[in-house]
C-alpha cells in the first residue's frame, strides 16, 4: 500500500503589506500565505498579549482565588497526564505561590488507576487531605461526575480548561474555558497552560489594583513563560498571534538560560543547545520526555522535574524521564509494526486501499501510547484514526485515542456516533483534530461499524488525498544563509502557523544511503545552484530518479563549522 501526495502552492491570504525593506521578499510571501495583514501582526512583544480579563467566568474565579489567598485556604491543583497538563500544573503551583498562597499542593490522576481528569476515584483519595479549593488544569470541563463528587464532599472546585464542552457543564464554583459557548475571549487557541497563565495574570492585576504590592516588589510571572511555551507547543494548539507571543517569550528566556532547572536538564539530556532552542525542539525533544512519564509511569515525575529548584534533582529526574522516553519509543515502534499488520488485513480486496477511517485494537497495546500510534498512522495514511488499548492489562474496558484530518471534526463525529447508538460510548471528549474515548470491549465491533458509517457519510475521496502546502519555489539567489536565518528567526513556527515549505525541480547529481534509512543528496537547482539535501526515512531500496520535484525546508548547516545551507526534503516525486 502507498499513498500519493499532492503539492499545492499556498495562496496569499492577506493583501500585500508595507513591510520594512529589511524583511526578505520571500519572508513577506510566507507571512502573506499565513494571513498576516500587517507588520504589526509579526510583532511578538509581550505588550501584544490579549487582555486576561476578557476571559469568560474570570470574575467568579478571581473571587475564589482572592478569598483563598486572604484566608489561607489549602489549595490543590488537579493536573492532567500530558505535557500541557504537567506544565499547567507547574505554572499553577509556582504562580500561586508567587502571588502569596500559603499552601499549594498538586495531584495528577494516574492513567490506569483514576482515568482522565477529576474523577470520583481521585476525589475519594483527596478527601483525607481536606483541601479548601480544587483547581483543575487542562481538564475538568468533561468531569461532571468528579466535580459533583467533590462538591458533595464539601470541596470547592474551580475548573480551568480549554477543551470543548459537552451539552452539560460541570456544576463547579467557577469555570474558565475560552471554548465555552459565547465566551468573549478573542482567541480559542489557548492551551490549558495558557488558560492558567492568563488566570494568574488577571489575579495579579486584581491584587495590584487593591494595593497588594504598594511599596514592594510585584511578582514576576514572566518567569513562568518557559513552561507556558513548552506546554503550548507540545499540545499542538494553533499558534495564533497570542500563542506565538507566549512561545516567543518563553523561547527567549530559555535561550538566555533564564529557565526552570528542569527545562535546562531536559535540554541537556536531549542534547539540545539551550542557546539555540527553537519551537521544534520543544515539540520533538523536551515535550516527549515529559509526556513519557504520563504515558508509561506517573506524570508526577514530570511535574516534579518542572517544580524542583535543585539543579541536581532536576538532572536526576531528567535522566529518569529520558530513560522512560526511550522505553516509550521502543514500545511505539512495536505497536506501529503490529498496526501495519492490521492494516494489511483491512485493505480493500483488489484495490489495496484502506477504508476512509480506521479504528484499530490490539489486546497487547499500551493505553499510554495509542495516541502516538493514531497520530503516526494519521500522518502516514491521511485519514482519521482511532487506536484502542485495554485500560488495564487484560481488562474489558477500552481506552481509545483519536486523531483526525482537516475537514473531519473528530469530536463531532464521536458525538454523532453517540447519538446514533446511545450508550455505545461510555465517555468521550476532545477537539476537532484529537479526541479520547472509552467503551467496553464488547462494544468495539459495533463502534467500529458506526464510526465507519459516519466517516463514509462525511468524507469525500478528495478529503483523503494527502496534500502539502508549499510557499512556492525559490530562485537561485534565495538559497542563501541570509534567508535561512531570516526564516528561522521569524518563528515560532508550529501548528496553524507552519514552518515555511518550498518546492522546486532539481537534478540529482549524487546520492547515497545514510544510516540504512535516510537519503543524502547533492542537487542542482534551475539556475545552477548546487545544494546538499537530506531526506530522513526515505530509503525504499530503489535508486531515486535523475530529476525530482521536491518539497523542502531551507535550513542552516553548521556541521563542522561550514556555515552553509541544506535542504530538508519532506516529499519527492519524479519531475
Amino acid at each position: 500500500m502507498s499513498r500519493a501526495v499532492r503539492i499545492r502552492r499556498r495562496e496569499a491570504h492577506a493583501p500585500a503589506a508595507a513591510w520594512p525593506a529589511s524583511v526578505h521578499p520571500v519572508l513577506r510571501r510566507v507571512y502573506a500565505g499565513r494571513g498576516l495583514q500587517s507588520p504589526d501582526e509579526a510583532d511578538l512583544r509581550l505588550a501584544g498579549l490579549l487582555a486576561p480579563d476578557r476571559l469568560g467566568g474570570i470574575e467568579a474565579a478571581l473571587d475564589l482565588l482572592e478569598t483563598a489567598l486572604e484566608q489561607g485556604w489549602r489549595l490543590c491543583v488537579v493536573g492532567d497526564f500530558d505535557c500541557d497538563g504537567a506544565t499547567g500544573t507547574a505554572v499553577a503551583v509556582r504562580g500561586l505561590r508567587l502571588l502569596g498562597a500559603r499552601e499549594v499542593r498538586y495531584r495528577v490522576p494516574h492513567r490506569q488507576l483514576h482515568g482522565y481528569g477529576l474523577s470520583p476515584a481521585l476525589v475519594e483519595e483527596l478527601k483525607p487531605e481536606a483541601p479548601d479549593l480544587l483547581i483543575t488544569v487542562d481538564s475538568g470541563i468533561a468531569c461532571r461526575a468528579g466535580v459533583a463528587a467533590a462538591r458533595a464532599a464539601g470541596l470547592r472546585v474551580l475548573v480551568t480548561d480549554h477543551h470543548l464542552p459537552g451539552p452539560n457543564l460541570p456544576e463547579a464554583d467557577a469555570i474558565v474555558d475560552p471554548n465555552l459557548p459565547g465566551d468573549p475571549f478573542p482567541s480559542k487557541a489557548l492551551a490549558g497552560v495558557g488558560v492558567v497563565f492568563f488566570l494568574l495574570l488577571a489575579l495579579r492585576a486584581r491584587l495590584r489594583a487593591k494595593g497588594r504590592w504598594t511599596g514592594g516588589v510585584e511578582p514576576d510571572l514572566s518567569a513562568l513563560l518557559d513552561l507556558v511555551a513548552l506546554g503550548t507547543v507540545a499540545d499542538l494548539v494553533p499558534l495564533d498571534r497570542n500563542n506565538r507571543i507566549l512561545v516567543a517569550a518563553g523561547l527567549k528566556r530559555l535561550r538566555a538560560g533564564q529557565c526552570q532547572p528542569g527545562l535546562r536538564a531536559l535540554a541537556e539530556v536531549a542534547r539540545r543547545d539551550l542557546g539555540a532552542l527553537h519551537a521544534a525542539d520543544l515539540g520533538f525533544a523536551l515535550g516527549p520526555r515529559i509526556n513519557a512519564a504520563g504515558r508509561l509511569e506517573d506524570m508526577s515525575l514530570g511535574i516534579e522535574c518542572l517544580l524542583t529548584d535543585s539543579p541536581q534533582r532536576a538532572r536526576e529526574l531528567a535522566e529518569l524521564l529520558d530513560g522512560i522516553n526511550a522505553e516509550r519509543r521502543g514500545l511505539q515502534q512495536q505497536m506501529l509494526e503490529q498496526a501495519d499488520a492490521l492494516l494489511v488485513r483491512l485493505a480493500m480486496p483488489g484495490e489495496g486501499t484502506l477504508p476512509p477511517a480506521l479504528a484499530l485494537f490490539d489486546p497487547d497495546w499500551h493505553p499510554g501510547v495509542v495516541g502516538l500510534v493514531a497520530s503516526r498512522l494519521k500522518e502516514q495514511w491521511h485519514r482519521p484514526v482511532i487506536a484502542f488499548a485495554p485500560g488495564e492489562p487484560g481488562g474489558e474496558a477500552l481506552r481509545g485515542s483519536a486523531r483526525s484530518i482537516p475537514g473531519f471534526h473528530i469530536r463531532d463525529a464521536l458525538a454523532e456516533v453517540d447519538t446514533r447508538e446511545p450508550g455505545l460510548i461510555e465517555r468521550f471528549g476532545g477537539h476537532a483534530m484529537a479526541a479520547g474515548l472509552s467503551l467496553p470491549r464488547a462494544h468495539l465491533e459495533r463502534f467500529q461499524a458506526a464510526f465507519a458509517a459516519v466517516a463514509q457519510a462525511r468524507l469525500d475521496p478528495a478529503d483523503l488525498q494527502g496534500e502539502l502546502l508549499s510557499d512556492g519555489p525559490l530562485a537561485g539567489s534565495d538559497f542563501s544563509r541570509e534567508l535561512a536565518e531570516a526564516l528561522r528567526a521569524a518563528g515560532p513556527w508550529g501548528q496553524g502557523f507552519p514552518e515555511p515549505l518550498f518546492d522546486n525541480a532539481f537534478d540529482v547529481l549524487e546520492w547515497r544511503v545514510l544510516g540504512e534509512r535516510h537519503l543524502k543528496y547533492r542537487l542542482r537547482a534551475e539556475g545552477g545552484a548546487v545544494l546538499n539535501a537530506i531526506h530522513f526515512g526515505a530509503w525504499q531500496g530503489e535508486a531515486p530518479p535523475e530529476r525530482l520535484h521536491a518539497a523542502y525546508q531551507l535550513e542552516t548547516d553548521d556541521f563542522r563549522d561550514r556555515r552553509d545551507v541544506q535542504l530538508l526534503l519532506r516529499y519527492t516525486q519524479c519531475a
